[in-house]
């Protein structure tokens, strides 16, 4: 077991302190909705059609999803190439996040380097209504140092770009292994959960500027014994899995979320009751597919219509659901530091 970080007080910039706070709800506990899907959701559009995807379908997805589920969500998080119209229908009392990434990374090299969308930066993103800047990277904590100090570098530039502006600046790591492959087998189980400690524990670092990482469960339920979705092949029994799932929160003292990584709702929600037992001091979560994606089939076969129905019955039922798992298990992300009452709010340095 690596050395625990320790968490203490903390000076926030006035930005940076309202940015977090618009994107949790009113007990601090981050239910933010991601639909920033971009490539994913092309393919994913395409197959249930058989055709290929329009922007205007982008779109119009983008503008349904948001109008019917933002009202149960504390924040939605967007893309500016398709989502700033979405973000136009979004309940009142919900914050918005920016992606300011390019979706996908680069194949034409070894690494996955991210990039930034060209004609955007931190400022821009504020400019557009954002309260807060996300970036998604794809990140081997164990890969080559040429490979790694770029990606260092670039994620110290965004938050460079983030503290000049004053937005909060939400880092989503997301750990892989060239050497071992299949992200989802039994192997990339085994060595996941170390992944994701020293990638939490690496951006938790001041020199990097982030305020919130949204991070993987570190321990994937298929492999967990006694899990309801437990494969037949376990990397982990239930004690091991908790074990990880509180070693994992403590590498840093930064608020964090778990993303749901396109798996199921009932999944999702399985592996957040596993924290929770675990008493992870997780502050939410930043949940995309395991919401909507199944409103995917409906809209191929009902467009808008189709599409709105499926989201006001299951689609309603599906992020209820999981803002009951996180009033039982999240806790406010000021509980990083000790409290609300703990944090200095200071005006930015101009």
């Amino acid at each position: 077991m690596t050395e625990t970080v320790q968490r203490t007080s903390a000076t926030m910039t006035r930005g940076k302190y309202e940015g977090v706070s618009r994107i949790a709800n009113e007990k601090g506990v981050i239910t933010a909705m991601a639909m920033d899907q971009r490539g994913s959701l092309k393919k994913a559009i395409k197959a249930a059609t058989g055709e290929d995807v329009q922007d205007a379908q982008m779109r119009e997805f983008k503008d349904v999803v948001v109008e019917v589920l933002s009202p149960y969500a504390s924040s939605v998080l967007l893309d500016p190439e398709y989502g700033l119209e979405a973000a136009e229908h979004r309940a009142s009392d919900a914050g918005l996040l920016l992606a300011y990434e390019q979706s996908g990374y680069d194949t034409t090299e070894r690494g996955r380097f991210p990039d930034t969308l060209p004609q955007w930066s931190a400022l821009r993103l504020v400019e557009a209504g954002a309260n807060a800047v996300k970036i998604v990277m794809y990140y081997d904590p164990d890969d080559d140092e040429e490979i790694n100090v770029v990606k260092h570098a670039f994620i110290e530039r965004i938050g460079a770009e983030c503290k000049a502006w004053d937005a909060p600046f939400f880092l989503e790591p997301i750990c892989y292994s060239d050497e071992i492959g299949d992200e989802k087998g039994l192997e990339f189980a085994r060595a996941k959960p170390e992944k994701v400690k020293k990638y939490m524990r690496e951006f938790s670092q001041s020199r990097y500027g982030v305020d919130v990482l949204k991070v993987e469960v570190a321990v994937n339920l298929k492999f967990v014994e006694g899990a309801a979705t437990h494969s037949g092949e376990a990397a982990y029994s239930r004690d091991e899995a908790m074990a990880h799932l509180r070693d994992a929160a403590s590498q840093t003292h930064l608020p964090f979320i778990y993303l749901s990584a396109g798996v199921n709702d009932d999944v999702f929600r399985d592996s957040l009751e596993l924290a929770g037992e675990a008493n992870a001091p997780f502050n939410g979560v930043l949940c995309g597919r395991a919401t909507w994606q199944d409103g995917i089939t409906e809209y191929a076969k009902g467009g808008t219509d189709g599409l709105r129905t499926w989201l006001k019955g299951r689609g309603v039922e599906n992020i209820q659901k999981l803002n009951e798992m996180l009033d039982r298990t999240a806790k406010p992300w000021y509980d990083a530091y000790g409290g609300k009452d703990q944090i200095k709010v200071v005006e930015p340095v101009s």
